[in-house]
């Protein structure tokens, strides 16, 4: 493991004297449609005439937006990065702020004016289509990009992307899923970009792990979903296979059959389902509305075992009975509670979920600077094997520019969230 984990360690040594954190507030999913090929081509790279940087400095530049509607969002990312530049960064280490609006032509003018202060890395910017709008102008130049975004069609080339990825939250939940025995799944996604991405995650997941998915149905968020989760339980036709079995043995006067007269008066309907596991990748109040609807039609969380994904990181989600019990991956929480208890100290307010993730990108941008005379923001450096150790676990940049995380596997309780299988500490192989 690289040296982060040393500076991060200092950090949360800091973290263990603060008071026990409240709960992180909900964040909006920040969901993106793929940046257009014509996108890139709508910010060609120009000559740049860049500043120089002295020796023993560093400069690096955070791209986030700052106005506009995710000016709040980016804002937690402001402040979370300037914690890490205080609690983590060496005396030549200088933070260079600009605002993207949260709009491509921000971030192009964000870019270029952090390009001509001599940024040696830019972190951020947030959205995909404002990655690609600074990469247009940094790449050219050698400059790497560490963004938020979760579009992997962005990343690669010089753009590294530290957002979590659905696709290694699928294959980790699938993964423990089929160890507990499943081997049947099925997908209720919205009809988004996201819910599409998931669901093709989890025919790959489920191919990797010799499982299959047996059904997957669509709703539109902000929709009555109750129709199409009707369908997707096949609830008509398991009532009328429990109308005929009730028929079947009504007329009967043995034990046998008074027996099991009495357990289908007891029942919605007749059948086991195709699927032993239903992934729910949505989040806030779509998910709260629709998971309801599936054990009012008989899809019972105590045979079915729900699985999610990141958008499950959600401090209400225990508030929704159908949701207890349910799996979903991602970082383990206690990592981020005590740098969530010193953002609140600081800035009294409760940061968004993301702003972990600016916060551990500039520690990373901190360690490879080392003291500033010889800092390494090369392609071998950001994608060293070993990883990093950051608030949100280990990480590690794959050749094509995305973060591979070490993700815990989390059940939803009623007071909260529980660890099921532990984060792995390391990428080296598991020694049998």
């Amino acid at each position: 493991m690289a040296s982060i984990g040393l500076a991060f360690g200092a950090a949360l040594l800091l973290a263990a004297c603060m008071p026990k954190p409240k709960v992180a507030e909900p964040v909006e999913e920040v969901q993106e449609e793929p940046a257009p090929v014509a996108e890139a081509l709508a910010f060609p790279a120009q000559p740049i005439s860049r500043a120089t940087v002295e020796p023993g400095r560093v400069r690096v530049a955070l791209l986030v937006p700052l106005s506009g509607r995710h000016g709040g969002l980016g804002a937690d990312l402001l402040d979370a990065a300037q914690m890490a530049l205080f609690e983590v960064t060496g005396p030549g280490f200088e933070l260079v702020p600009r605002d993207t609006g949260g709009t491509p032509d921000g971030a192009a003018e964000a870019a270029r004016s952090a390009l001509q202060d001599g940024a040696q890395i830019i972190v951020g910017p947030l959205f995909s289509s404002s990655v690609t709008a600074a990469a247009g102008l940094a790449r050219p130049i050698g400059v790497p990009i560490v963004g938020f975004s979760t579009d992997r069609t962005v990343a690669g080339d010089g753009v590294y992307l530290m957002g979590f990825l659905p696709g290694d939250q699928v294959r980790r939940v699938v993964s423990f899923a089929r160890i507990q025995g499943m081997e049947r799944f099925a997908a209720l996604a919205p009809a988004t970009p996201y819910g599409y991405a998931v669901t093709e995650a989890l025919e790959r997941a489920a191919a990797e792990n010799q499982a299959f998915v047996t059904h997957t149905a669509y709703y539109t968020p902000g929709e009555d979903a109750t129709q199409i989760v009707r369908d997707f339980a096949s609830y008509d036709s398991r009532r009328a296979t429990l109308a005929s079995e009730k028929a079947r043995v009504a007329g009967r006067t043995d034990d046998a059959s008074k027996a099991a007269l009495q357990r289908l008066e007891g029942s919605d309907t007749y059948g086991e389902l195709p699927f032993q596991a239903v992934m729910l990748p949505d989040g806030g109040a779509s998910l709260l509305a629709t998971a309801p609807l599936l054990p009012y039609f008989d899809i019972d969380p105590g045979v079915v075992r729900y699985l999610g994904t990141g958008q499950w990181d959600d401090p209400r989600i225990g508030l929704e009975p159908a949701l207890i019990g349910g799996w979903f991956a991602a970082p383990d929480p206690q990592r981020r509670q005590a740098f969530e208890a010193r953002f609140e100290l600081l800035f009294g307010r409760r940061p968004v979920r993301l702003a972990t993730l600016a916060y551990d990108a500039v520690a990373l941008a901190a360690v490879m600077a080392g003291d500033g005379e010889r800092p390494d923001f090369s392609r071998a450096a950001l994608g060293a094997e070993s990883g990093y150790a950051g608030l949100d676990g280990i990480f590690r940049f794959r050749p094509d520019g995305t973060a591979e995380r070490g993700l815990a596997v989390l059940e939803v309780q009623r007071d909260g969230l529980r660890v099921i299988d532990p984060a792995p500490a390391t990428f080296e192989p598991a020694i049998n």
